[in-house]
């Protein structure tokens, strides 16, 4: 499962690093959650709990992010270890430049991430676009929607955020569905929204508010100190 962030040259979440010096970052401390600048919170679900990604964790999401299911409707993810390690590194600059937030999804029973949700705002903090992949042999167990869950509850509670956008390529079932039942609306197609190579899709523009998110009586999300 996969839905796209626009970037300035393609669609799908923002995989490729903007440093060119090769960092390994060490795991950012958990602090609380109105300084994700400083480091990102532990999220935590039944099932899965959400945290700041760490070099480890790249052996694991190359192997989850880089099969053909999953890179079907997203810009090209890094295709080695060490392009995830980069990846990794320039998540952590983009947070702390107070740009982004990537949270890795990491199921009960996991020392590492099998997926992603990132987080890219467009303006002073109050509106971003999100965009996210998980590995396929979690598709169909609940682990997205509990951690996406999450990560709304974080956003919409403790970060100020009034609307959050995706774009999901209109023939993406899994990622529309997934949309739409999180809350998110429809706004709109995006003809030619997404170019992969000589490939063009059209895209469905979503949006949710916060008067969206705190009509659905969601609970604040459990934050782990």
């Amino acid at each position: 499962m996969a839905t796209a962030m626009s970037t300035p040259s393609s669609g799908g979440p923002a995989f490729a690093p903007q440093a060119e010096t090769r960092v390994i970052p060490r795991p950012a401390p958990v602090v609380a959650t109105t300084g994700w600048r400083a480091g990102l919170p532990l999220l935590g679900g039944a099932q899965v709990t959400l945290r700041e990604l760490c070099l480890s964790d790249a052996a694991s999401l190359c192997a989850m992010l880089t099969t053909a299911e999953v890179t079907r409707f997203i810009s090209p993810p890094p295709t080695s270890v060490e392009g995830f390690e980069r990846f990794i590194a320039w998540t952590i600059y983009e947070r702390e430049a107070g740009k982004a937030m990537c949270f890795g999804i990491v199921p009960h029973g996991h020392t590492d991430a099998v997926g992603i949700i990132q987080v890219r705002y467009l303006d002073a903090g109050e509106t971003a676009e999100w965009g996210f992949a998980i590995g396929s042999p979690f598709w169909g167990t609940g682990m997205f929607a509990e951690g996406a869950r999450e990560v709304l509850g974080f956003l919409f509670e403790h970060t100020g955020l009034m609307r959050l956008e995706a774009r999901a390529a209109v023939v993406n079932g899994r990622g529309n569905g997934a949309l739409r039942k999180l809350g998110s609306v429809a706004e709109g197609i995006l003809r030619h929204g997404l170019r992969r190579g000589e490939e063009v899709l059209d895209q469905v523009m979503w949006s949710m508010l916060r008067e969206d998110w705190e009509g659905r009586a969601q609970p604040v999300p459990t934050v782990v100190h």
